[in-house]
């Protein structure tokens, strides 16, 4: 069983900056892939940024450039930097991680509970 807390969302203004935290604690041997994915009511929960151990980034088209994700390893914890943001960016966003419990054990993976990230001005 793996705990994911998030924090860091909010309410902003249009072209304001937010930064999300995501920190992984329980049974943990290693951390794969690490990242970001959001909901907005009446659309499917879609990728925002995901960043593997090897250092590998995806982001969504519409996020390129104006959000990075990073990862601190030592802390199990994952960040969304996200600048210029837009009001289509207003989504419940969900923190998302895939690991393993024992050495060459199988993957498994887990979400955080999502935190609101609202743009308006």
């Amino acid at each position: 069983q793996v705990q994911l807390v998030e924090s860091g969302g909010g309410l902003v203004q249009p072209g304001g900056s937010l930064r999300l935290s995501c920190a992984a604690s329980g049974s943990l041997f290693s951390i794969n892939v690490m990242g970001w994915y959001r909901h907005t009511p009446g659309k499917q929960r879609e990728l925002v940024a995901t960043l593997t151990s090897g250092g590998s980034t995806n982001y969504a088209d519409s996020v390129k450039g104006r959000f990075t994700v990073s990862r601190d390893d030592a802390k199990n914890t994952v960040y969304l930097a996200m600048n210029s943001l837009k009001p289509e960016d207003t989504a419940v966003y969900f923190c998302y991680v895939q690991y393993t419990t024992r050495p060459g054990g199988i993957f498994y993976a887990d979400w955080g509970q999502g935190t609101q990230v609202s743009v308006s001005s």
